[in-house]
């Protein structure tokens, strides 16, 4: 069974705008060149959205400079890495999206090692 797509606000905008392109209203131009700019105007967003995600996915921020240079080429666990930063506003949490960020970069590899009879996640540059 299919899933089935929600409507976006661009969506409801379009079929207001063919509704107001086949009724005789008097207003018809104006309400038409409305819906045209709030379609432009969810548009325009949209890419200036994908724009600062592309600028701030290519440039990284500060933390994940920590994590890099945190990182050696032996394996670590993020609780090690954590420890080597040593930071008050430095989470675990925020370690482990930087550590995900740096291995889809192919700048750290992540490794399941055991230790102690546990499966612990482990991490070293690339």
């Amino acid at each position: 069974m299919e899933k089935e797509k929600k409507m976006t606000k661009k969506d409801y905008f379009n079929e207001l705008k063919t509704i107001v392109e086949d009724s005789k209203i008097e207003n018809k131009d104006e309400l038409i060149y409305f819906l045209e700019s709030q379609i432009e105007s969810i548009e325009n967003k949209a890419i200036k959205a994908k724009e600062r995600a592309a600028e701030k996915k290519a440039n990284g921020d500060e933390i994940r400079d920590l994590v890099k240079s945190a990182l050696t080429k032996e394996l670590q666990s993020v609780e090690d890495i954590v420890a080597t930063i040593n930071k008050e506003d430095i989470t675990k949490a925020k370690v482990i999206a930087r550590l995900t960020q740096l291995v889809n970069l192919g700048e750290a590899i992540k490794e399941n090692t055991k230790i102690d009879a546990k499966q612990k996640m482990m991490y070293r540059l690339a």
